[in-house]
């Protein structure tokens, strides 16, 4: 067991607003130069929808990820060791600037110099590329609130398998029902971004897990953007290099969290650390599809247990980051309550972000169908259990975002989020829990202690409770090992350097 820690985000979907302040924060930090204009690293997609770029999911097309081979052999998507050095020159999997949309300004000048006339003069947009007009018409949040049209719905790959009068259903404009899907890079125990790289310039830093570009190293050759199923490494056409989330690592290592999570409106977002057995991660993204989540959580170690933190502890990890490990909100959520999952696992990166699936869609059809019921309250709240599969938002979709296809681990998901708000609210309302409602819990696998801590978590958080981070102790590494860029060895900012084996 070879224990390592990483720096882990989850997203709580039924609690986000679709604000976009997250990504309004990433880019005024990270992204506002030449050459950067068109980047997120940081966007909020409707969904259902083809999100940014458009039709990303798609890699049949991108050739993102890795693939199982015949032999059961963990292969790149995008190509072979000999199929890279043929596309060096040439690569056909890299999405388009149509994909993303032309950076572009607009032309002030026809303000500030127009003659005086009886018309309002317009400042028109330009290319910032080319300095040519342009029209409009795409962009990074086009199809915002538009999850039902038959625009990008329809085209959105992760609608495969959904009934096909649900779909109708979602198609229709009047029939609107989506929820948001906030994406970041998901710094992957097996980045395939960095598998692509004929540089070497992608490295995952060992102390926390992040995934960076040495720009120094880069030399443009864009493997790393077609090689990323997610689309989360970006070309930055002015200086010719690759850039990338760097999940906010100067703020982590001062103790903050990064700006997306830190300026999150709907407190969605929570910061943690993981521990993880990185023997597993090769043998574990080789696997049928049907076993790639169980084996992904399974890879997540509890960090409570003695074996964990005396090899731990072999490793380098220090007490400090045990110790936030332990308190570690996205474990709580991951593996003590088990309602958080990875965002494509089928890619076979094992994505490290996580993502509670979004009850709220489900909620309002619900409801209306069991108020046509005349059912008495108590026993109402009961058959919401009952009525997921009538989920206007189809379980079908979810899990083919979250969960390889497999609609268990959704229903289980929402089934405990329905019984803790039902449970909450006859609480507050009642002033007193009945049988039925202990029953409702015990029937979606929770007590009351459970349906409590949860509800505290994930409705009245703190910013400790939302952002436990660990002490990167950098200066002190930066003493005794050197530069991390140019030190030998694995040793990093929040490791001490390991004992000999045996010693």
């Amino acid at each position: 067991m070879k224990v390592r820690a990483q720096m882990s985000m989850l997203f709580h979907l039924d609690k986000c607003i679709g604000c976009h302040t997250c990504s309004v924060a990433c880019k005024n930090l990270w992204t506002d130069r030449d050459g950067a204009e068109y980047m997120w690293w940081n966007n909020v997609e409707t969904r259902p929808g083809t999100g940014y770029p458009t039709g990303w999911e798609d890699q049949d097309h991108y050739k993102g990820g890795w693939h199982r081979d015949k032999k059961g052999r963990l292969k790149l998507v995008l190509h072979s060791k000999g199929g890279g050095v043929a596309k060096a020159f040439y690569n056909p999997a890299l999405p388009e600037l149509e994909d993303y949309y032309d950076p572009f300004t607009f032309r002030y000048g026809d303000l500030f110099g127009a003659p005086a006339g009886k018309q309002q003069p317009t400042a028109i947009p330009i290319s910032k590329i080319t300095g040519k007009p342009l029209e409009i018409n795409n962009g990074p949040n086009w199809d915002d609130d538009l999850g039902g049209s038959d625009i990008f719905a329809a085209n959105d790959p992760s609608m495969e398998g959904v009934d096909d009068v649900v779909r109708a259903q979602m198609e229709e404009l009047e029939r609107v029902v989506f929820n948001y899907l906030p994406r970041i890079c998901n710094h992957c125990l097996n980045p395939s971004c960095l598998a692509a790289c004929p540089s070497g310039a992608i490295y995952k830093r060992g102390e926390d897990g992040v995934v960076l570009v040495n720009e120094d190293k880069c030399r443009g050759w864009r493997m790393c953007v077609s090689g990323c199923p997610y689309k989360k490494v970006y070309y930055n056409w002015d200086t010719g290099k690759s850039e990338k989330c760097i999940l906010c690592f100067p703020r982590l290592e001062t103790g903050q969290a990064p700006a997306c999570a830190h300026s999150c409106v709907g407190r969605i977002r929570y910061m943690g650390v993981l521990l993880y057995d990185a023997d597993k991660i090769a043998t574990n993204a080789a696997l049928p599809d049907d076993q790639l989540l169980d084996a992904q959580l399974d890879m997540i170690l509890d960090p409570h247990d003695p074996r964990v933190i005396a090899a731990a502890k072999l490793e380098g990890i220090d007490d400090g980051w045990l110790d936030a490990a332990q308190r570690s909100p996205i474990y709580k959520f991951v593996k003590e309550w088990g309602m958080a999952f990875p965002l494509h696992p089928e890619y076979r990166t094992e994505a490290m972000m996580f993502y509670v699936p979004p009850l709220s869609p489900v909620m309002s059809t619900i409801e209306n169908n069991l108020v046509k019921l005349d059912l008495p309250d108590e026993r109402r709240d009961f058959e919401l259990l009952d009525e997921l599969e009538k989920a206007r938002l189809p379980l079908e979709y979810l899990a083919n975002l979250f969960t390889v296809g497999n609609v268990e681990p959704i229903k289980r998901v929402l089934r405990s989020m329905l019984a803790v708000r039902t449970y909450k609210r006859r609480q507050s309302v009642d002033g007193t829990i009945d049988e039925l409602t202990i029953e409702m819990l015990a029937e979606a696998g929770l007590t009351e202690d459970k349906a409590e801590a949860i509800y505290k978590m994930t409705t009245i958080p703190t910013m400790d409770d939302r952002f436990v981070l660990p002490p990167y102790h950098r200066e002190m590494a930066i003493e005794e090992l050197g530069d991390p860029l140019t030190a030998k060895g694995e040793a990093g900012f929040g490791y001490r350097r390991p004992p000999k084996r045996g010693a």
